[in-house]
């Protein structure tokens, strides 16, 4: 019989991977408290007309990407492909902007057909930031500030933040204008993606990473000359926001977002330890997208950042090992097994790591898993032991000095437990 195995760009994260990513969502959970977000959860499959509605039927996601099928009541069903779609749908489904603006995150897969490759698969995973309801250029830097804290908190290296301004959707339009015109003389020069891109999603044509394309547009128009007097004094607010937090920060008038409904601040933060694959987090304001799903005239901005691309970097500077258990069980007969089960249950409920050897095997045997284990201290109980309500403690680093062993109660062992730590 032929080998299961997953899905290509379908990756298990393993026992030896997950602390590592459990460092990273409890450090997020504990940024998000401490700026006053709330966590919000939605489904990992919608209507499919939430991201073609949200994302926008033009962008290669919509076109090319999403896993999209008809369910049995014959309905177009995507997983979703990214997070904020979701988040506003839920936010005017339940009534959220009603109550007034709302801080939310989000962590969880997400999913794309696309090319896998170090750090992107095809499901991957993202923690994500939704500030809807907020239109001062403060919320902005606030935003920003979140995301710059947490990576370095993270111990992510070489930090530096790239900023545009998308303007609004009036300056987009002048700006579109002229970039057609001016790509449109040189179509020749341009890429296969990207001449198929000029008529349906221009601006996607600035992030090519074709080398000839990306020298061809440094001279290229930018959407900074286009912008209006009032999208520039916005940007202004949010440069001098982040020069006042002391965040570094350059312009980059080629930087756009892949996704449609994005507007007037856009920004990624890239680190040097990735290389080519730069980008740890990006993000941006998108103030007509409740609106264009459905709610209310609602400004937002938000960001999202790649798990599996962030563990690859942290990986690089740190092992993540396993937790070892505090105390290793071992038991033998009847009784010492079911006393060993209720030990074992009452260390845990009183906050001890408890590994309960289930093996059933001899003696000899489970004190080698036990030493093997990392454990400090193992637990001996057999039959002679549970019949006196004993337990034998034997600290593990003390090998076979004086003193390295007791016999004693289970409440005499609590309290030897938490004089020891």
């Amino acid at each position: 019989m032929e080998k299961l195995q997953s899905l290509r760009g379908m990756v298990d994260l393993l026992p030896q991977q997950t602390p590592l990513w459990q460092r990273i969502e409890s450090t997020a959970r504990r940024h998000f408290q401490r700026a006053a977000i709330s966590e919000i959860r939605t489904p990992v499959l919608e209507s499919t007309e939430l991201f073609s509605r949200g994302i926008g039927e033009a962008t290669d996601v919509v076109g090319k990407e999403m896993y999209t099928f008809m369910d049995r009541g014959d309905r177009s069903c995507t997983l979703r492909p990214e997070g904020t779609a979701s988040v506003v749908r839920a936010a005017i489904q339940h009534g959220l902007l009603s109550q007034g603006p709302q801080r939310l995150w989000y962590s969880g897969p997400m999913f794309r057909y696309e090319r896998p490759q170090a750090g992107r698969q095809r499901q991957f995973h993202q923690i994500g930031l939704e500030m809807l309801g907020f239109s001062d250029p403060r919320s902005d830097v606030e935003a920003i500030a979140v995301a710059w804290d947490l990576l370095a908190d993270l111990g992510v290296e070489g930090l530096a933040l790239e900023l545009n301004s998308l303007g609004s959707g009036d300056d987009r339009a002048r700006y579109r204008s002229k970039l057609v015109g001016w790509l449109t003389e040189r179509r020749e020069q341009l890429d296969p993606d990207s001449q198929e891109r000029l008529q349906r999603n221009p601006l996607r044509i600035l992030d090519s990473k074709i080398p000839a394309t990306q020298a061809m547009l440094a001279e290229a128009p930018t959407l900074i000359e286009e912008l209006s007097d009032e999208s520039r004094s916005r940007f202004a607010r949010v440069t001098d926001g982040l020069r006042l937090l002391g965040i570094p920060y350059t312009l980059n008038p080629r930087l756009v977002r892949g996704l449609d409904y994005y507007s007037h601040t856009a920004f990624e933060i890239t680190s040097t330890q990735l290389g080519a694959q730069a980008t740890v987090c990006g993000g941006g304001r998108y103030d007509g997208l409740v609106e264009q799903l459905g709610g209310p005239v609602t400004p937002a901005i938000g960001w999202a950042l790649g798990l599996e691309r962030l563990a690859i970097l942290l990986a690089k500077a740190e092992a993540a090992p396993i937790e070892a258990a505090q105390i290793y069980v071992v038991s033998r007969g009847d009784r010492g097994e079911l006393l060993a089960l209720q030990v074992a249950r009452q260390l845990r409920q009183v906050g001890y790591t408890i590994e309960l050897d289930l093996t059933g095997a001899a003696f000899g045997k489970q004190f080698k898993r036990a030493d093997r284990s990392g454990a400090r201290w193992a637990l001996v109980i057999g039959d002679d032991e549970a019949r006196e309500g004993l337990v034998l403690m034997r600290d593990l680093r003390a090998g076979q000095a004086a003193g390295a062993e007791e016999r004693l109660t289970v409440q005499q062992l609590l309290v030897h437990l938490s004089q020891a730590s």
